[in-house]
């Protein structure tokens, strides 16, 4: 690995300096669940806090690295939250938290919330009792796309329920409860 790309992906952390961002998670989490909404005075200290932190743990190296998480952290998320699939606050907040751990843990907890995310929805739909007709209608959009395409036919939109979505912050707090537990890289 060049000497430039190491230095980006940033230095290993300590489960200790994840403690704050971690308890950061968890206030977002709380509010995600609380009202379905993160707010953006928690989202924009976190990340104010973080930048701090970056600064003063390891100087401008470390701004740069707190500025290349945030920045990728938002990037992760910005297509799902244009797509439809994903709050606003959801992205401001892997983008605060990217603030705090620098580009190689965002991207540790951007896989670990995704996992987190997938189980979560998944328990979501069984307590709901709507996981097998949820997999029916993703099996037939599947297959009327496919047989559309062979065939020269526009597909017909795929029907979207009314559902209540899964308040993300919850996922991230998991996530960031396992980048806290296993480590990253």
């Amino acid at each position: 690995m060049s000497s430039w790309l190491s230095g980006a992906l940033g230095p290993p952390q300590s489960p200790v300096v994840l403690i704050w961002p971690f308890l950061f998670s968890l206030w977002m989490a709380a509010g995600d669940v609380w009202s379905r909404r993160i707010p953006n005075y928690l989202t924009v200290g976190t990340a104010l806090a973080g930048l701090a932190f970056q600064w003063g743990y390891r100087g401008p190296a470390g701004l740069a690295d707190g500025l290349l998480g945030m920045v990728l952290g938002f990037g992760l998320l910005i297509l799902p939250y244009i797509w439809g699939g994903m709050g606003a606050g959801d992205v401001k907040a892997l983008a605060a938290l990217g603030a705090w751990l620098g580009p190689r843990y965002t991207i540790w907890l951007f896989c670990y919330m995704g996992l987190t995310g997938g189980l979560l929805a998944l328990g979501l739909l069984c307590w709901r009792g709507v996981l097998a007709a949820q997999l029916r209608q993703g099996w037939a959009s599947g297959c009327n796309l496919i047989l559309c395409r062979l065939h020269g036919v526009k597909a017909a939109p795929p029907r979207r329920a009314e559902t209540r979505g899964l308040p993300y912050g919850v996922a991230i707090s998991l996530g960031m409860a396992l980048l806290v537990y296993v480590g990253g890289g």
